[in-house]
């Protein structure tokens, strides 16, 4: 496969995951945008042979991830203050007490599992191999991550509803 169809397979195969990967972490589309481009860079400049499908996307996900709390974590993102503290027109959000609204409050390391695990399909183990963390950890993280979720949406209120 030339350089080329490399690129292109990796664009439509995994761009759309790094994104909202990217999103959950950084909730903001440009700098997940950025993470994807990054991602891809290293991908393409660094050539590497996978056991398996799958290997190949945990891999990708966590280049994606650790590109993120690498941005996060970085000197310039703490000294500067985003386009939105500026504008006079603020973007729509999503309404108050919708599940979005709710992941999206939720602590980085939380939405990350939660993300990772309903909204990829990923297992506790795949998805500590992918953030660098022991499968304890994500089982707690998502008890955890739940909770909180349950707690922003009305607690038991809400679950006598659904």
């Amino acid at each position: 496969m030339d350089q080329t169809q490399w690129a292109e397979y990796l664009a439509e195969t995994y761009a759309d995951a790094i994104l909202r990967l990217s999103y959950t972490y950084l909730k903001n589309t440009h700098d997940a945008q950025d993470i994807c481009q990054t991602v891809f860079v290293k991908l393409l400049t660094e050539p590497r042979e996978f056991e398996s499908r799958e290997h190949e996307r945990a891999y990708v996900l966590r280049m994606a991830a650790n590109a993120c709390k690498d941005l996060l974590k970085s000197p310039w993102r703490k000294r500067t203050c985003g386009l939105e503290s500026c504008m006079e027109v603020p973007a729509p959000e999503a309404a108050d007490g919708s599940l979005l609204a709710a992941v999206n409050d939720l602590p980085p390391h939380y939405r990350a599992v939660i993300y990772l695990y309903y909204y990829e399909g990923y297992q506790a183990a795949e998805i500590g191999a992918i953030l660098g963390v022991p499968t304890a950890t994500v089982h707690t993280r998502l008890v955890r991550g739940r909770a909180r979720l349950r707690e922003l949406l009305g607690g038991a209120d809400y679950e006598r509803s659904v």
